[in-house]
């Protein structure tokens, strides 16, 4: 186990990290841990500005679980990653052995600015949502390279990913795999037509909350689009996510519906739903065409392996 450092501690090594690094870049982010000279560093333009990254990073932290993906999916391990809570695993859809030597630096939102230095990245990967707050900080440890978001735009953030890390060829060849999948789920569920007929949505039973039927602008929305899933008018639409009571379930009327739980399912309103009569009378229900799918996959699976399991999940769910 690492021991405590203060925040001056961490701020002192951060800042001897940079001075080593020999390198700079605009919005504050200069050095890093890998000792990279100036003539092995690019410069690369992100939601904060530009930072100065070396030509083909090698020690990566992450701090959010599309950077995650993104870093696997790329060929690397990285050296440090959060993850969603205290003493949790990393995303179990990701090949354990890719993340065995893999440090836990806190959780998303709340990273653990000792835990990073200690690792002496050369590259932090993160978004604006968790860390925009703590980006000179977290600067000063390493070149840190930040997207605006997750969700909608992962495929752009991946191609951001692929820009820092230093490897655009691995993340075309990606690209390339998830649009042949893609193409060939289309064809296999009968052709652009019959798939625009069949209304999809994705439900999600929340200890503690309401239950959340998303809309288009998600990452689980983002691949019904790319497949030409049709879907239900009231969810075919921009924003996040609507939220309906035990008493609205007329709303998530569907052909096809996928559904996760999040946290205790009994503290969730799952059960008064499921064994309500409004659910057993909605259509996808009838007709068996219900499925309980993986909630840190399709909520946190967000890049091209995640995506590329769930559209096997689609698969196996609507094709058999």
């Amino acid at each position: 186990m690492l021991p405590a450092l203060t925040r001056r501690t961490v701020l002192t090594l951060a800042s001897g990290l940079a001075l080593a690094a020999c390198g700079s870049g605009g919005g504050g982010s200069t050095g890093g841990g890998s000792g990279a000279t100036a003539a092995a560093t690019r410069v690369v333009r992100h939601a904060r500005g530009e930072s100065t990254v070396p030509q083909r990073a090698a020690r990566v932290v992450v701090l959010d679980t599309d950077a995650l993906d993104s870093v696997v999916t790329l060929g690397l391990t990285p050296v440090g990653a959060t993850t969603t809570a205290e003493g949790t695993p990393f995303s179990g859809y990701l090949p354990a052995d890719r993340l065995a030597g893999t440090k836990a630096v806190g959780t998303i939102g709340q990273p653990s600015l000792e835990s990073i230095a200690a690792l002496r990245p050369d590259l932090i990967l993160s978004n604006q949502v968790r860390d925009d707050k703590r980006y000179d900080e977290l600067s000063r440890i390493a070149p840190t390279v930040l997207t605006e978001t997750t969700g909608p735009a992962w495929k752009e953030n991946a191609r951001l990913h692929a820009e820092a890390l230093g490897r655009r060829a691995e993340a075309e060849a990606a690209e390339a795999a998830y649009r042949a999948k893609v193409t060939e789920l289309v064809t296999a569920l009968g052709g652009p037509a019959s798939v625009a007929a069949t209304r999809v949505e994705m439900a999600r039973f929340l200890a503690g909350a309401p239950t959340r039927l998303y809309l288009n602008d998600t990452f689980v929305g983002s691949l019904f689009k790319d497949l030409g899933l049709g879907r239900p008018a009231n969810q075919d639409k921009p924003g996040f996510s609507i939220e309906i009571s035990p008493e609205q379930v007329d709303q998530a009327a569907a052909d096809v519906i996928f559904y996760s739980v999040y946290g205790d399912a009994a503290k969730s309103d799952r059960a008064r739903i499921v064994d309500g009569s409004l659910w057993k009378n909605l259509d996808a229900v009838r007709a068996g065409r219900v499925y309980q799918v993986d909630d840190g996959l399709w909520m946190l699976g967000i890049g091209y392996t995640g995506a590329g399991q769930i559209l096997d999940r689609i698969r196996a769910a609507l094709v058999g």
